[in-house]
């Protein structure tokens, strides 16, 4: 009852501080950009002008899953920006602000406030994301070529994954710090860290989150699920409860203190 409590209550706030619309907005909009940029760019340099008398601009071929992968790099870097931004406040402004104190108090147990707000976060997120890459589907059915819906289906389920732990680090870290700017650097600073010994170590990292979007371009090229893809995903979703569960106790240590 508590836990439903405090998610209808952060539902109630997304609705009223119109967070069902610009973040859909904002997801769609990255979605939707390189496919129809790259779609259109000769027009655009056309209309644009400025190219020497003559020249003739060939765009490369690109199929249905190169401009899909162009939607899922964009989310890779605006869409976890976007993410951090949104979350960063979740528990740090709440406690800075004095409020945690006056929901605790209740009494509400730490795991269900955690849970129930990160919860919430997610559906946010989660269903802007998929409309966003559903957006992008259609266009990229109109003027790449068609791409599989069950496809789209497993690579938005997969994809979803990476943002619940983006999430899961965002809220760690607000769990940790009463500032939503340190939230907001020691988050950014540790997803760069990931990609940057995913970068290095790739070759033996075939389960490590960072590598679900290349899984993901393997899977609608071949239109089967790796067994990489799903050893990535479990990883995925084992890294996001332990640091939940962290999150909790560390959260439960600092405010009995």
């Amino acid at each position: 009852m508590q836990w439903r409590t405090i998610f209808r209550k952060e539902m109630l706030e997304y609705c009223r501080n119109f967070s069902w619309v610009w973040v859909p907005i904002v997801f769609i909009i990255l979605a939707i950009m390189d496919p129809l940029t790259t779609y259109y760019m000769p027009i655009i340099l056309e209309k644009a002008g400025g190219m020497p008398e003559g020249a003739v601009f060939e765009m490369p071929d690109i199929t249905a899953v190169d401009a899909f992968m162009m939607s899922l790099g964009e989310y890779s870097m605006f869409g976890v920006l976007v993410i951090v931004l949104f979350t960063m406040g979740t528990i740090a402004g709440e406690r800075k602000s004095g409020v945690v104190e006056l929901i605790l108090v209740k009494p509400v147990h730490y795991g269900t406030y955690i849970s129930s707000k990160w919860a919430a976060k997610l559906t946010v997120i989660l269903v802007s994301a998929s409309i966003g890459l559903l957006t992008s589907w259609y266009y990229i059915n109109l003027l790449f070529g068609e791409l599989s819906f069950t496809l789209i289906i497993q690579a938005i389920f997969f994809y979803s994954l990476w943002f619940v732990l983006v999430v899961t680090i965002t809220i760690f870290f607000s769990c940790l710090f009463k500032s939503p700017g340190a939230v907001f650097g020691t988050s950014i600073v540790t997803l760069l860290s990931m990609f940057a010994i995913y970068r290095v170590f790739s070759h033996k990292l075939s389960w490590f989150p960072n590598s679900l979007s290349g899984h993901i371009g393997e899977m609608l090229q071949t239109e089967t699920i790796p067994n990489t893809l799903w050893g990535a995903g479990l990883t995925t979703i084992v890294s996001s409860l332990i640091i939940l569960l962290i999150a909790v106790l560390i959260f439960r240590k600092k405010e009995l203190a």
